[in-house]
C-alpha cells in the first residue's frame, strides 16, 4: 500500500485527488495538507510513501516545504503540482530535489501513474515538460528571464503580481521589510522592469502567475 500525502492550499484540488485514489486499490490518502507548516508536520508525525505538494501555497512556497520534508525523509518521494507552465516549475522542482511534476491540468490516470513511479524510487517527468526541458538544453542558459531569480525572488515576483504590498509580503513569508524590498529591487534590475504595474504584466504574458 501507497501511503500518500496530498498538501494543496485549494479545497477543491484535495477532493479531487481524493476522488482519484479513491479508486486504486494499492493507494491510501491518509493525510492532507492546506499549507507547508501542515505537510511537514504530517511527514514528521506519519510513516508515508509518496508526497504531493502543491508550488503555490500560502506563506512557505512547495518548494520551501520540500526542503524541510528531504531534511527530516530524505527518502521520502515529493511530486510536485502546479497550473504554471511545466517548464518553469519542472526546472526548479526537480532542482530542489523533487522526484517528480504533475500538472494539475493532467489526467486522472497520469496522477496515478507519477505515484507509483517515484514510490518505486523512479523519477516522474511528464511527456510535455520533458520535451519542453529537453528543447531547453540547446538554449542560451536563462532561456526566460525570470530564470535568472531565485526560487525566493521568483516566489516575491508572483506575490507582487497579486498586488500584494512590501508588508503584506514581509508577513506572509516572515520576512522584513528590508528584504522584501531588496528583493523587489533586484527582480525589476533581472528582469530590466520599471514599477509593480510592469511585474504583474511580465507575469500575466508568461503565464506565471499560478
Amino acid at each position: 500500500m501507497i501511503r500518500l500525502l496530498i498538501a494543496d492550499d485549494h479545497a477543491l484540488i484535495r477532493e479531487g485527488l481524493r476522488k482519484v485514489f479513491r479508486r486504486e486499490a494499492d493507494i491510501e490518502i491518509v493525510a492532507e495538507a492546506r499549507d507547508a507548516a501542515e505537510a511537514v508536520a504530517a511527514t514528521r508525525a506519519l510513516e508515508l510513501d509518496v508526497a504531493i505538494l502543491d508550488f503555490s501555497m500560502p506563506g512557505r512556497s512547495g518548494l520551501e516545504a520540500l526542503t524541510q520534508i528531504q531534511a527530516l525523509k530524505p527518502n521520502l518521494p515529493v511530486l510536485m503540482l502546479s497550473m504554471m507552465p511545466e517548464r518553469d516549475v519542472a526546472l526548479r522542482a526537480f532542482k530542489a530535489g523533487a522526484a517528480g511534476f504533475v500538472s494539475k491540468e493532467s489526467a486522472a490516470e497520469e496522477i496515478v501513474a507519477a505515484v507509483r513511479q517515484v514510490a518505486a524510487g523512479r523519477k516522474y517527468v511528464s511527456p510535455a515538460a520533458a520535451e519542453q526541458l529537453a528543447q531547453g538544453f540547446g538554449a542560451p542558459a536563462h532561456a526566460q528571464p525570470h530564470d535568472a531569480l531565485s526560487d525566493r525572488e521568483f516566489q516575491v515576483l508572483r506575490l507582487i503580481a497579486r498586488g500584494r504590498g512590501t508588508r503584506a509580503i514581509a508577513e506572509e513569508l516572515s520576512l522584513s521589510v528590508n528584504t522584501v524590498a531588496t528583493y523587489r529591487k533586484r527582480i525589476l534590475d533581472k528582469l530590466g522592469l520599471r514599477s509593480d504595474v510592469d511585474i504583474a504584466r511580465y507575469v500575466i504574458e508568461r503565464g506565471i502567475a499560478g
